[in-house]
């Protein structure tokens, strides 16, 4: 368990919308508990289709909170931008990692996990768990 910081969590898509959107979702998965710093940075900052690292990196840093970011990615290049920002180094918040997970499973799995004040570790493991989902 964290020392009562929430672990951010960031949601990288190629459309604002979408990136919206499952922060929506995620947010009312949660239920009545802590509210978790979440943040879309989602399309271009003249709201088209593609990926910003200023988005990105304004977005972390709205929801750094002291325990760590999660960042999720939904394709290609929003996942080559948010590995080109953290090789920088000094872009994104300490404690910052892109996770290997479903976008939407994986949102409302880090959220989820993140309200009941779990560590970046348990952030991380239970985005990427969602991997293991089975619908049928």
């Amino acid at each position: 368990m964290s020392d009562g910081k929430l672990v951010g969590i960031v949601l990288v898509s190629h459309s604002g919308a979408v990136a919206e959107a499952v922060a929506d979702l995620a947010r009312g998965l949660v239920g009545g508990g802590p509210v978790v710093p979440v943040a879309p940075a989602g399309g271009t900052q003249g709201g088209g289709l593609g990926t910003s690292a200023e988005l990105i990196t304004a977005a972390a840093a709205s929801v750094d909170r002291g325990a760590g970011v999660v960042l999720l990615a939904d394709l290609g290049s929003a996942v080559l931008t948010v590995k080109a920002l953290l090789a920088e180094g000094d872009e994104l918040p300490d404690g910052s990692r892109l996770v290997d997970a479903p976008f939407v499973e994986g949102a409302v799995a880090a959220v989820v996990t993140a309200a009941t004040g779990a560590d970046l570790d348990a952030v991380q493991a239970a985005a990427a768990e969602a991997y293991d989902y089975r619908k049928v």
